[in-house]
């Protein structure tokens, strides 16, 4: 019996175009499902849930969505023919070694693929294990020692200290999503934190009389985080006004509810998220990263140091987080542009 795990993101009725026996499209999200027969889901879950992630809490587009989803999948198909069967119902991804890895690269190789191509494939291919690691669902990354060509990095975009005080600023009222989402978003811009570590938070995480949350990060690294005022005084209101209405179990510590009294996921966020932003009037799609971009990138504005924005963001390379200072640095030029005399 064939099962489809299925991650709807957009649309209620997707349209699937088979690619082949085991993989479906969905045209309307632009993402590739992998169907599973029973024994399969173990395999295979992991690159729905990176799809997922991808997806909801990186803003990836369309046609990165496709870059991934290639790439993966060929790797999907070299090991299905060559490394491993699937023929044995326990088997995961945590079996997959970094010989396994080395041998899809020489297929790459004897494959001539142009340098930017291989480059990409193994760039995607690092970045599904990383994420796999990062969520325990494997122990060690097969890719940890594998060189990764370094491609070109996009600058990562930003909102727009105006666009920071639309969006918050349209969200009013006194219902419990009102509360919730408040705090929610200024505790994101205040922190920097990335939107799994803000699920992740229980009530306990958060110390509003020293005004500072405590989170686990990737690789269940702990950081405890300063969080400004305001930030402060809208979650103690969420608290003491809008979450109560949303507790149905009250063994559960989560500090963010949904509608349903259960933990926020990372996809209930970012539905919310793309809710308000559109209420707010904001013309371009805004995801959970965009947020975190744009504290990293303030910070720097207003003269943080880059190590203080590095530990906050919980980089553990500090190249990581110079990508923000190409950003900040376009302030530096006008303020100079401005202040020198010959200029």
């Amino acid at each position: 019996m064939i099962a489809l795990v299925l991650i709807r993101l957009r649309q209620k009725h997707p349209i699937y175009e088979p690619l082949d026996r085991r993989f479906l499209y969905n045209k309307s999200t632009r993402i590739c499902y992998v169907k599973l027969e029973s024994n399969k889901k173990r395999a295979f879950g992991g690159l729905n849930l990176f799809l997922s992630y991808l997806k909801v809490e990186r803003g990836a587009s369309g046609n990165t969505l496709d870059a991934y989803q290639t790439d993966i999948r060929q790797l999907i198909v070299f090991l299905n023919e060559t490394a491993h069967s699937f023929s044995d119902k326990n088997w995961s991804w945590a079996e997959i070694s970094s010989n396994d890895i080395k041998e899809y690269i020489d297929n790459l190789d004897r494959n001539l693929y142009s340098v930017s191509t291989k480059a990409r494939k193994i760039a995607s291919m690092s970045s599904f294990f990383k994420f796999l690691y990062d969520e325990n669902e494997i122990q060690s990354d097969p890719c940890e020692h594998i060189s990764t060509p370094k491609l070109s990095r996009s600058l990562p975009s930003t909102l727009s200290e105006q666009e920071i005080d639309a969006l918050f600023d349209a969200i009013r009222g006194t219902k419990a999503d009102d509360y919730r989402d408040r705090a929610m978003f200024e505790l994101m811009y205040a922190s920097g934190i990335r939107v799994s570590e803000l699920i992740s938070c229980n009530i306990d995480s958060i110390d509003l009389n020293q005004n500072v949350i405590r989170v686990i990060g990737k690789g269940s690294k702990e950081r405890i985080l300063p969080i400004h005022s305001v930030a402060s005084k809208l979650l103690n209101e969420y608290i003491i006004h809008g979450r109560p209405d949303q507790e149905i179990d009250t063994s559960d510590q989560a500090l963010f509810l949904n509608k349903n009294g259960k933990r926020l996921t990372r996809q209930g966020f970012w539905l919310i998220l793309n809710r308000r932003s559109l209420k707010a009037g904001l013309t371009r799609e805004v995801n959970p990263h965009l947020l975190r971009h744009s504290f990293a990138t303030h910070l720097l504005k207003g003269g943080a140091p880059l190590r203080h924005v590095q530990e906050l963001l919980g980089h553990s390379d500090i190249s990581t987080t110079q990508i923000y200072t190409h950003l900040s640095n376009d302030h530096l030029k006008k303020e100079y542009n401005k202040a020198h005399p010959r200029s």
